[in-house]
């Protein structure tokens, strides 16, 4: 089968990637998705990887990423029409406006066109359902895949499955009469050869996002912060409050491999569930943290053991006070630190691999197919 996979970067992403090498921009398309995969960010990449160990043909689309996709149509002879002209502002030079705003469009219809994708998965739902509507006909099977805050906006009946990493939201689509499959997300064992074999040596880590959609997330951490010596990355603390305590122990943004380094240098790694997610894990930190063998302090829910046997695989809490004697206790019990660690990433190795996850994916296409 043919696969092509259609996701957007996050904005704050793509500038850390592009100011890294100001001439990445210029290069070709393929010199800049084999930077973007060296990166080692966004689960995409894997999806598509083992997807052709398992035989597959799978391409990668970032929609976003206007250097990388206007690099594609410049190579493959699509002429873009960005609709730029100059209008003259009274009292200022002139300046340019763009007349077509769907050109990123164009180019991700030319790309199908050239792909010729018997299943395209589209993990950003927030692209135009309308425009997926009139590509129908060009695929045998529209996916998309959804975990985070719902648009009030989107038709998910032109899709065939959605899919998603939490069971409440497959709950959801199925009331709302769209087939729907939980597909969780997992880990890239290839990491492993990517990380420096240093000791840990960042007592306790947060790696993750504080925005509102993570409400409770931010007073649980705002606690910690104020009582235990956690290190925090996050992209942006913009919607925290002036005086809050996360902003002093923050540590700027950590992507990708600077992000797994992080996780496997830490003693353990602090895990709190975005608000959406209810009473179900299911967030990429619980492989990613154990992935790299580094203890996974993470908030308890009701589907937690099937993924892992809590106080053997991953130690789980259900306050912040719990959390803090949690993490206080393990600070001071190394050995018994170490071994739920190393459990936890047998686990991981073991069940949850993206190559393990592409086969499940594959079962599900065929079954809709």
């Amino acid at each position: 089968m043919r696969f092509l996979i259609v996701n957007d970067d996050y904005p704050s992403f793509l500038n850390w990637l592009y100011a890294r090498d100001p001439d990445l921009q210029h290069k070709s398309y393929e010199e800049q998705m084999q930077v973007r995969l060296e990166s080692l960010f966004s689960s995409d990449l894997f999806y598509s990887a083992n997807l052709r160990k398992l035989g597959h043909e799978a391409h990668q689309i970032y929609f976003n990423n206007e250097a990388m996709q206007t690099a594609w149509a410049r190579e493959y002879g699509f002429r873009i029409n960005k609709g730029w002209r100059f209008r003259l502002r009274k009292g200022f030079v002139p300046w340019l406006s763009r007349t077509n705003p769907y050109w990123r469009y164009d180019i991700l219809t030319a790309q199908i066109r050239y792909y010729k994708p018997d299943v395209l998965l589209n993990q950003n739902i927030f692209l135009s359902s309308a425009y997926f509507r009139r590509m129908k006909p060009h695929l045998r099977l529209l996916i998309g895949s959804h975990g985070s805050p719902l648009p009030k906006d989107r038709d998910f009946g032109v899709y065939d499955l959605m899919l998603s990493v939490v069971e409440n939201f497959v709950d959801y689509f199925r009331r709302e009469g769209v087939n729907s499959e939980l597909l969780r997300l997992g880990f890239e064992p290839v990491i492993l050869e990517r990380l420096n074999g240093t000791k840990p040596s960042i007592p306790v880590s947060f790696v993750g996002q504080v925005s509102r959609a993570h409400g409770s997330r931010q007073l649980w951490l705002e606690y910690l912060c104020q009582r235990l010596p956690v290190r925090v990355w996050a992209p942006s603390t913009n919607d925290l409050r002036d005086d809050s305590p996360v902003t002093r122990c923050h540590q700027g943004g950590a992507w990708g491999k600077e992000m797994y380094e992080i996780l496997h240098r830490s003693r353990m790694t602090l895990n709190h569930h975005i608000d959406v997610a209810c009473d179900y894990a299911g967030n990429g930190r619980l492989f990613e943290a154990t992935g790299t063998g580094t203890l996974l302090v993470t908030d308890w829910k009701t589907n937690l053991h099937e993924m892992f046997e809590p106080g053997k695989e991953v130690v789980s809490y259900r306050s912040p006070e719990e959390c803090a004697e949690m993490v206080q206790y393990y600070l001071e019990h190394d050995e018994e630190r170490a071994a739920i660690a190393h459990a936890g990433q047998q686990r991981t190795l073991r069940d949850h691999t993206y190559y393990q996850r592409m086969q499940e994916f594959e079962a599900i296409v065929k079954k809709y197919l």
